[in-house]
């Protein structure tokens, strides 16, 4: 069983800033890629950000220069830094990851259930 737990989700004035968390745990053998969806209100769900595990990252165009996504091997953990919220950022935020247990050789991916994030003009 492997689990993602999103955190640090709320409730923000535009301007400000907000710090996600999703930490992967369970029968964990290896992560590759992790990254942070998000789905507004009557959306589809969207990439915000990814990165490899060798660091590389891209970001979708809307949050480039805002926001800024990184990851602890270590820890199994990644980041979602997040400066100069707007209203439009309003939505749930997914954590998404490229993983294998131990004992496979297969990458499965795994979604977190969620976590609010609202900002208020």
């Amino acid at each position: 069983q492997v689990h993602l737990v999103e955190s640090g989700g709320g409730l923000v004035q535009a301007g400000g800033s907000l710090r996600l968390s999703c930490a992967a745990s369970g029968n964990i053998f290896s992560i590759n890629a992790m990254a942070w969806y998000r789905q507004a209100p009557g959306k589809q769900r969207e990439l915000v950000a990814a990165t490899t595990s060798g660091g590389t990252t891209n970001y979708a165009d809307s949050v480039k220069g805002r926001f800024t996504i990184s990851r602890d091997n270590a820890k199994n953990t990644v980041y979602l830094q997040m400066n100069s919220l707007k209203p439009e950022d309003t939505a749930v935020y997914y954590c998404n990851a490229e993983i294998s247990v131990r004992y496979s050789v297969n990458y499965n991916v795994y979604w977190g259930r969620g976590t609010q994030v609202t900002v208020s003009s």
